[in-house]
């Protein structure tokens, strides 16, 4: 019989955990994917107890006790391969409950938490999350700065961007151009304007990125663009000379699970060399756009037996490599088989936020939920609030929240409208001078937030006429 590799005793009870692996799931805050996958805690005493007995672990355990095999998984690989030693010094003497304390301590500033993020492993993020409640979580996130650019630059200090998500069931041309404008006129589009195509084969993802790119070009509008189509067909596009900005792709955090979303790491690395090659950018040249998503690894039955949350922060290894523009989390677009009412979604976000920030990645979130979840819009107003606080980079912008394309509740410019609003946050600096000069919005008095026009500005009343 096997001997446990960790035990803890309470009281007259001793607990065992069979593998770090089994003692990280144990840590987890509930969810439901991680009992859907048999590996959630049996007891809320049970997952503290994981939690005291991973506190007292080294943070440098995580460089030799690896989650899925060295040889096995070339995530795993990129991981340990690309770990900075000498970042990690300043820090290699801590468990993981002193990395804690040490996170949210007050000397612990922007600049330091830079420096030592290329040494701060995916593990040793997720596994600090689980020692964290929502405002120690918040408190760090909001520390991390992470600046990033192409046509305008995205994470600067008191700024929050927003994807103009113009999707349309049958991508129609007037459709997409109706949402666009209405993004535009409310303010959003500056992290990225970004279709989700309908119709996923080369010449519709061509097609609709020539109708961004005319609409970018004909107003001047400092943003980029994206059709979010898999790699592959971003990859033909742009043999066939399409004006691609970024290069989109869904990632996860193991090398099986990401087979099944058709990718290795040279693929991505292929697509990022050929995006670079075009050199469209004006103030920067990160091209790369990665959404993830709890749970993903084990939809695809590639979790290796890992909680769903360390899963996540896995896939921020890859992201990382490629120096993207944008990240995000589809927090709850998987549905409540991982995260299973508002109260798990926003708990989610947090993480992946936090874990996204302290690697050093531009993170954002797609604020989001499903319609059968137990969540509703009130949880999303919850969620968003506590990221413009924890300073995320970006959120999206759907028309009136309800993506009709791919039928999942979301953000409205409304709401990013409010989010800036309330916390004081403006767009990207080159957006909102182009916001002010096409009359989108005018000067905000003094110091104060600059305002809507409240009119249709002259520039695009024929546009506007033209789509209606």
């Amino acid at each position: 019989m096997s001997v446990p590799a960790f035990s803890h005793t309470v009281g007259t009870a001793t607990y065992h955990f069979h593998d770090l692996k089994d003692l990280l799931a144990k840590a987890s805050p509930l969810r439901s994917g991680d009992v859907l996958a048999g590996v959630a805690a049996a007891t809320d005493e049970e997952r503290v107890v994981a939690q005291m007995t991973l506190a007292e672990l080294p943070l440098a355990t995580f460089l030799s006790d690896v989650l899925v095999p060295y040889e096995d998984d070339e995530v795993t690989r990129l991981i340990i391969d690309s770990h900075d030693a000498a970042a990690f010094a300043p820090i290699s003497h801590l468990t993981v409950g002193d990395f804690r304390n040490w996170l949210l301590s007050d000397g612990v500033d922007s600049a330091v938490l830079a420096r030592v993020a290329p040494g701060i492993t995916p593990e040793m993020a997720a596994v600090v999350s689980k020692l964290m409640r929502n405002q120690d979580l918040i408190l760090v996130a909001q520390k991390c700065r992470v600046v990033t650019a192409f046509r305008n630059t995205i994470g600067l200090p008191g700024r929050l961007s927003t994807r103009l998500q113009p999707n349309h069931p049958t991508d129609d041309a007037a459709g997409i151009a109706a949402s666009l404008l209405d993004g535009l006129l409310y303010g959003s589009g500056d992290a990225v304007i970004g279709i989700n195509p309908a119709t996923d084969n080369v010449p519709q993802v061509v097609r609709l990125l020539g109708l961004l790119d005319e609409v970018i070009q004909r107003y001047a509008i400092p943003a980029q663009s994206c059709v979010l189509t898999h790699v592959t067909n971003t990859l033909a596009a742009i043999e066939r000379g399409a004006p691609v900005d970024l290069v989109f792709q869904s990632i996860a955090g193991t090398e099986a699970a990401n087979r099944s979303f058709g990718i290795d790491l040279a693929l991505l690395a292929e697509a990022h060399s050929a995006a670079l090659s075009f050199g469209r950018g004006s103030v920067g040249n990160n091209v790369m756009y990665f959404e993830t998503g709890q749970g993903s690894a084990l939809s695809a039955q590639a979790h290796h037996g890992m909680d769903q949350q360390t899963c996540e922060t896995r896939a921020y290894a890859v992201a990382r490599h490629f120096k993207p523009l944008l990240v995000n989390s589809v927090v709850g677009f998987i549905g409540p088989e991982y995260l299973y009412d508002g109260k798990q979604i926003i708990r989610a976000g947090l993480e992946d936020h936090f874990c996204g920030k302290l690697l050093g990645l531009p993170m954002g979130c797609d604020v989001c939920y499903t319609n059968h979840a137990e969540a509703d819009q009130n949880d999303m107003d919850v969620l968003l609030t506590l990221l413009g606080v924890a300073g995320c980079s970006f959120v999206m912008g759907v028309p009136g929240s309800d993506d009709i394309m791919l039928n999942y509740q979301s953000t409205s410019f409304h709401d990013a409208l409010y989010a800036r609003r309330v916390l004081g946050l403006r767009p990207a600096p080159e957006f909102e001078a182009w916001l002010e000069k096409i009359q989108i919005v005018r000067p905000g008095e003094g110091d104060g937030l600059p305002q809507l026009a409240g009119q249709i500005p002259p520039a695009f009343r024929d546009a506007l006429l033209r789509v209606s």
